[in-house]
């Protein structure tokens, strides 16, 4: 285990199961050999100026707690400081953390934290900003962006999936503009993932990608057909190699990127940008505990 002298813990504690993990989180972490700076932080708006302020102490480990989102929103500002990333995942799909091999419950996290090992891995880059795990376009942003507000909270998971049936049955593919440094390729596609991990939504994905490879890659789901993209999406889940004959993929240290129509772009669960842009690889640029 690497020696710290100091610890911060960030954790999105918006939702009352987070204030609940975190609570959890903290008794887990009571017994490590030094202190812990915990910030439950209820309003997501807050959670860079906390911690910025956690950072202002400088910490060896800053842990960051919450799903995807909150780590890709939060991880540009440990870059360049000299600190070791610890996750403590406490989102839905958690594909970063699955990535790097961390259990997705609260103590066994933190038992990476306590006997695990320092890991330099890669980070992805949407033009200028910093990602975790995965950036995608096409049917999962499009859920994400007109959803009405509220539907969830009011009526649950089975309003938000009567939405996103909805949209899908409105959905229509698009042209993607890709440029992997041999040329300018046009194609029609209905979903678009630009990775760093194999990992998208929970479900392994993009075989490729590695957080380590030193390359960033993208994966097309192509195809006109709607029914395309339900049999990728099925075959991940069982673990057949159906979905290879469905995806096309490209890979480098720079891919340009444009749609037709312009599209956003979900970065981590995060609706971030929109086409076009370039995706980037920033190789080796972090370390991360993981597993020993």
């Amino acid at each position: 285990m690497p020696e710290f002298a100091s610890a911060a813990l960030i954790v999105n504690a918006r939702s009352r199961r987070g204030r609940k993990l975190f609570k959890r989180a903290c008794t887990a972490m009571s017994g490590l050999p030094f202190p812990v700076d915990a910030h439950a932080v209820k309003n997501p708006k807050e959670l860079e100026a906390t911690l910025k302020r956690a950072l202002d102490k400088r910490p060896d480990l800053v842990v960051l707690g919450g799903g995807d989102g909150t780590i890709s929103g939060l991880v540009d500002h440990l870059v360049g400081r000299g600190v070791v990333l610890g996750v403590l995942p406490l989102g839905t799909a958690n594909s970063f953390s699955r990535t790097l091999g961390i259990p997705i419950d609260v103590e066994g996290a933190v038992d990476v934290i306590r006997h695990g090992r320092r890991r330099r891995i890669d980070l992805g880059m949407i033009d200028g900003d910093y990602f975790a795990n995965c950036a995608a376009m096409g049917i999962s942003p499009q859920i994400a962006e007109t959803v009405p507000h509220g539907l969830k909270k009011v009526l649950g998971r089975v309003g938000y999936l009567g939405w996103a049936a909805y949209q899908f049955v409105h959905f229509e593919p698009f042209t993607l503009i890709i440029d992997d440094g041999s040329g300018e390729k046009r194609m029609r596609v209905t979903e678009v993932r630009i990775s760093n991990g194999p990992y998208h939504g929970g479900t392994w994905l993009v075989d490729d990608a590695r957080v380590d490879s030193g390359e960033i890659v993208v994966q097309a789901v192509v195809g006109n057909y709607k029914l395309r993209l339900v049999r990728n999406w099925a075959a991940s889940v069982i673990g057949s190699d159906v979905r290879h004959h469905d995806t096309v993929t490209f890979r480098g240290k720079s891919v340009r990127i444009a749609t037709e129509p312009p599209l956003p772009i979900s970065i981590d669960g995060e609706l971030l940008a929109h086409t076009p842009v370039t995706a980037h690889i920033a190789a080796g640029i972090i370390d991360v505990m993981v597993p020993a």
